[in-house]
């Protein structure tokens, strides 16, 4: 008897400096746990005819095909992605998933567009994934927008009005700045912009004293200069009463990895963040926690959710679509799947929209708390 011939997904992921590697590592451990599954239990019996779902379940008595996972390290660099995209679609993948990097999955979003490769982005928030409309992209993360006015929302509520932001030149950095500011300014709030890459962290430092802002958020790579920026900070305040009670947040999820703690001891606790997770977790996001867990040998943070949750929106989209890129991409208005986080689905809010969005996806702020810095404490979940 022959085996059925695999069904190849590329998957894009930041596993080098300077990319995120911690990031990286999660979102492929979440994409191979899923797809490991999904052959575990007899492939994907994929509908070979578009929107006939014909033949759709799994099961080795059904005849499924197997997922083969083809990893490419995009190393935080769009033009390596460019070209991992162009790699991949070689090679015959019938979509691709993944990356964490907001101006990495630009890129490979744009160019899996014109090639007309289906790309299921798992992790990447920035709201204008593409510069127009495209057919074949969709998105698992919450837009940027979306996230950081929970986030602005957060800080109104604990008082924070005056703003400043430690950030270096990045689209995705002054995306969160604009969206910040646009937030805020209507609610009497302001938000100065403090260059990390033109200040060192004591300069820096002395620059928040002198504003008298009550919150510094660190729209910087980590882990430099976001950890010097805290020890900064920090320990200034010991000595400096303009510093006394500054809050330091990290809306990007800098403080969601083990290195984050790891590098900074007590000092890692109290950073708010953005996390992508529901208060409670599933059935099915409890059992892949466990999972995930064991594979990490660690906590999984939300990017891992995230990775399998892609896998699992594709699996079902090539069981009722099949594996005809066209056809597959046309899965996007009508699949919906129960993920790790909720039921799955994906929705344009209007004809302008650049991808195709999971409209509800859960957003947490948390912090490390400070009784114990390996626990995370939720302190607004939307």
């Amino acid at each position: 008897m022959s085996t059925p011939p695999v069904l190849r997904i590329g998957a894009l992921a930041p596993l080098s400096r300077p990319g995120w590697t911690e990031a990286g590592r999660h979102l492929l451990a979440g994409l191979e746990l899923a797809v490991e599954e999904v052959n575990a239990a007899g492939g994907v019996t994929a509908g070979e005819g578009a929107n006939t779902g014909e033949g759709a379940g799994t099961g080795e008595g059904a005849g499924g095909r197997p997922l083969e996972l083809l990893v490419r390290d995009t190393a935080a660099d769009p033009r390596r992605a460019e070209a991992a995209v162009d790699e991949l679609a070689a090679l015959g993948a019938v979509a691709l998933a993944g990356e964490y990097h907001s101006v990495v999955a630009r890129a490979a979003a744009a160019r899996a567009e014109a090639l007309g490769l289906p790309y299921l982005c798992s992790s990447a928030v920035i709201d204008a994934l593409t510069d127009a409309p495209a057919e074949r992209v969709a998105r698992l993360a919450p837009a940027q927008s979306h996230g950081w006015r929970v986030y602005a929302d957060f800080l109104l509520a604990a008082g924070h009005t005056r703003l400043a932001v430690a950030t270096e030149p990045s689209a995705y950095w002054a995306a969160g700045t604009r969206i910040l500011r646009e937030h805020l300014a209507p609610r009497g709030g302001t938000v100065t912009e403090l260059d990390a890459r033109a200040l060192d962290p004591a300069a820096l430092t002395d620059a928040l004293a002198a504003d008298g802002a009550t919150a510094l958020l660190l729209l910087t790579g980590f882990p430099d200069p976001a950890v010097e920026l805290v020890r900064a900070v920090r320990r200034a305040a010991h000595r400096d009463p303009r510093l006394t009670g500054v809050l330091i947040g990290a809306p990007a999820g800098q403080p969601e990895f083990a290195e984050w703690a790891a590098l900074l001891g007590d000092e890692a606790s109290g950073v708010p963040f953005l996390r992508y997770l529901p208060a409670r977790p599933t059935p099915l996001g409890a059992r892949v926690e466990a999972a995930l867990r064991t594979r990490l040998g660690a906590q999984p943070s939300f990017v891992a959710f995230e990775g399998y949750d892609t896998i699992t929106v594709l699996a079902e989209a090539l069981r009722t679509h099949g594996p005809d890129r066209a056809s597959l991409a046309a899965a996007w208005p009508t699949v919906t799947v129960e993920g790790t986080r909720g039921e799955i689905r994906f929705t344009r809010p209007s004809p302008s929209a650049p991808v195709w969005q999971w409209p509800d996806p859960p957003v947490q702020v948390t912090d490390r708390d400070p009784a114990n810095p390996t626990r995370f404490r939720p302190l607004l979940t939307r």
